[in-house]
Parts: C-alpha cells; sequence; structure tokens
C-alpha cells in the first residue's frame, strides 16, 4: 500500500470523532436497569414457524402482520400474506410464551413449517430472509436444520442481521447433532433447563449454548385453542426471546452484542443479575 493510504474500513484522524459514541451502562447493570417495566413495548418480534393462531387465549392479542412461504417448483420462496394461522400450535406455543412473558411486543408470524413441524431449508432461508429485511428487532426461531447445504446461506442471513440490529433467537437442537443457524456466533442460542420458574434463565460459560431458560414440562398454547404440557429447546427459546424484547423496550437501539451482555449480566447464575431478581 501507498502509505499516506488507509486500509479499507479504517479510520482517520477527521473520522474518528463522529463515532464517538455515549455510554449506556450504568455502574451497577442488574434486571432492573435491563428490563425496565418488563413490557417490551414496541419490539417487533417475528416468530418464524408453524404460524400463529391470532384467536388463540395465549396470544392474547392481535399480531402485527402474519405470512406464508411459498415455494415454486424450483425451491425459490416468495412470501405471501397467510390467511390460515398455524397448521399445528407449535408456534402458538411460542408466541404465548413471548406475549405472557413481554405483553407489549409486537408479534409477526412467517410460516415455514406444515402441519407435521417439518419444512425445507429453502423456506426456512426465505421467512428468515424476509424477517431480517423487514426490521424486526427480535426473530425466534425454535427450529434448525441439519443440511450442510443451507449453512453458508443462514450464516450470511446472520451476519446481515447481526450488522442491521437484528437479534436472532434460535434453540438448540433437541439431540446431539449438527445442525444450524444456533451454532453461528451472532445468534443467541438457547438451551433449556428443568425448573419451573419462566424468569429464571441462565448464562452458560460452555459453548455453543450461551442461555438455558425454562423448557421442561411447560405448558404451553396448542391447536384449537388448547394447552398442552411439552418439554423441549424450542420452547426455553420464547423464554429468551421474552427477555431480549424486554431489554429492547427498555433500551431501543441496543445491538444484537449488547442485548446479549445485558442477558448475561441478568442471568440467575452471575453476581447482581440474580441478587435484583431475588434468584
Amino acid at each position: 500500500m501507498i502509505a499516506d493510504e488507509l486500509p479499507a474500513w479504517s479510520l482517520g484522524d477527521a473520522g474518528v470523532d463522529p463515532v464517538t459514541l455515549p455510554s449506556g451502562w450504568p455502574e451497577a447493570l442488574d434486571r432492573s436497569w435491563a428490563f425496565g417495566d418488563g413490557l417490551g413495548t414496541g419490539v417487533r418480534v417475528a416468530i418464524v414457524d408453524s404460524g400463529v393462531d391470532a384467536s388463540h387465549p395465549v396470544v392474547a392479542g392481535p399480531l402485527e402482520r402474519a405470512v406464508v412461504v411459498e415455494l415454486d417448483h424450483d425451491g425459490r420462496g416468495t412470501v405471501e400474506e397467510d390467511a390460515v394461522g398455524d397448521v399445528s400450535g407449535h408456534g402458538t406455543a411460542c408466541a404465548g410464551i413471548i406475549r405472557a412473558l413481554a405483553p407489549g411486543c409486537e408479534l409477526t408470524s412467517v410460516r415455514v413449517l406444515g402441519a407435521d413441524l417439518t419444512g425445507g431449508g429453502d423456506a426456512l432461508v426465505a421467512g428468515l430472509r424476509w424477517a431480517v429485511h423487514e426490521g424486526h428487532d427480535v426473530v425466534n426461531l425454535s427450529l434448525s436444520t441439519t443440511k450442510a447445504r443451507f449453512a453458508e446461506a443462514l450464516h450470511e442471513l446472520t451476519d446481515l442481521a447481526y450488522f442491521g440490529g437484528c437479534l436472532l433467537v434460535a434453540s438448540a437442537h433437541n439431540m446431539p447433532v449438527a445442525s444450524w443457524p444456533w451454532r453461528f456466533a451472532p445468534v443467541l442460542s438457547v438451551a433449556s433447563h428443568a425448573r419451573h420458574d419462566s424468569e429464571t434463565f441462565f448464562h452458560n460459560p460452555s459453548p455453543p449454548v450461551e442461555f438455558h431458560a425454562r423448557g421442561i414440562d411447560v405448558e404451553v398454547g396448542w391447536g384449537g385453542g388448547t394447552t398442552i404440557r411439552a418439554s423441549g429447546n424450542s420452547f426455553a427459546t420464547p423464554h429468551m426471546s421474552a427477555m431480549a424484547a424486554r431489554v429492547l423496550g427498555a433500551h431501543p437501539g441496543l445491538r444484537p452484542f449488547e442485548v446479549k451482555t445485558a442477558l448475561r449480566l441478568s442471568a440467575n447464575n452471575v453476581k447482581g443479575g440474580a441478587d435484583a431478581h431475588g434468584g
């Protein structure tokens, strides 16, 4: 390089001051600071799943929008308005958990799964791409794909979301197998714990899973206005999506890594976070 040229994406002397940012952290970060009123008001959360039954009592309010991914013969996905709703109950279960813990957030349903809770990677990629491009603050992904051929596209979307200020909250697979996108570092990855308090969550110092939330023997909304008791990382994930919505409701504009930090310092196994919650 020529001596007076800057490397790509570097800052010269004149460029430093405009990117000086104020500190938003208090001296002691705890749940009281992190969650504010705990409502998650105005935070836009997309649920990429089997659809959401907006009339179910656990959802307790209208959706901002409901869409479905339709695939053509070549596997290309287009996003259309969804008049069907939930085709299995799984997405409604996730929506009910989020609404119970962050009742002020705005929910959008992105249907990519069928009635048997299966769906192709093409639909997942198309649905996630739509959710990110639509500017959602949080995307709940209580699903993953084991097909490695979709990993690159999901990795690109993960980076796009991260740099665009969209936090992806994704469940670890219920089996010890390789799957995506939860294994990508920018994603807030979630597995279950067996305690029965929905407010209790733990930060995990041993990767790849970052957080543990309630996911064992959880009563959730299901199809036809019913409820069931279910277990799985799928149900731990919306607990953490709701916690992220609380943080963003109290502190709009935080970047994904800042939300992760606030949640880590608010976790029940971190001194200060747990103490503030009485855990």
